[in-house]
């Protein structure tokens, strides 16, 4: 599994901690971290927490990763700002039950973290413990063992409901300002990883465009 971690720009100066943290849980059970920044809080390149939904929508519906971790001051509008768009599923995660049952019972590929509020003694380890949550076994399986079969259904049921009430990506991102779009996208290493992995044609032909 390919996993994107986007930090906006008010927990920028965090990045490099919670990279390390991500990669040390991550890649020893054969995942890889990409790195969309911001990368400091100095970055020239600057997100704000819709920018990481953006960023989020067009990495996950393109196919060039499986799974985002981003977040912002409390992770509510970041995690606001990825369910607005459709194929993010975006949990907000405070702790390590909350990545457990997030991870189980609504199978999403999304989390929003809080990276300010309660972020002090053990923040790393709390870090820590929740990807180790969210990417150790299979998600989508269940809690607790007697909620298994309606949880599954629900679940079901929820992606139909995200399927009619989204249109396409593609659609949406020519709408939308493009000097936010275009914001959102023009990270060190966006071009560099989403050309090299994107799945979507008719979306990596919306992106050029953007770009352009």
């Amino acid at each position: 599994m390919k996993i994107a971690l986007i930090n906006e720009n008010s927990q920028a100066a965090k990045n490099a901690l919670v990279c390390e943290t991500l990669k040390k849980v991550a890649e020893p059970l054969g995942h890889e971290v990409l790195n969309f920044g911001m990368y400091s809080a100095e970055d020239e390149h600057q997100l704000t927490y819709v920018q990481n939904g953006i960023l989020a929508a067009v990495l996950l519906n393109a196919g060039v990763v499986d799974y985002v971790v981003t977040g912002c001051g409390t992770g509510e509008g970041a995690m606001l700002a990825c369910n607005a768009f459709p194929g993010v599923l975006c949990g907000h995660i405070v702790d390590p039950s909350d990545a457990f049952m997030f991870a189980q019972i609504n199978d999403g590929n999304a989390v929003a973290l809080p990276f300010a509020k309660g972020f002090g003694w053990g923040a790393e380890l709390n870090l820590q413990y929740i990807f180790e949550k969210l990417f150790t076994g299979e998600s989508g399986q269940g809690y607790p063992k007697e909620r298994v079969v309606p949880e599954q259904r629900n679940k079901k049921i929820l992606d139909g409901v995200k399927e009619i009430t989204h249109r396409k990506l593609a659609q949406i991102l020519p709408e939308l300002d493009r000097e936010l779009v275009k914001g959102a996208l023009a990270g060190e290493h966006f071009q560099e990883y989403f050309f090299a992995g994107c799945k979507d044609e008719e979306l990596a032909k919306c992106v050029r465009e953007i770009l352009a």
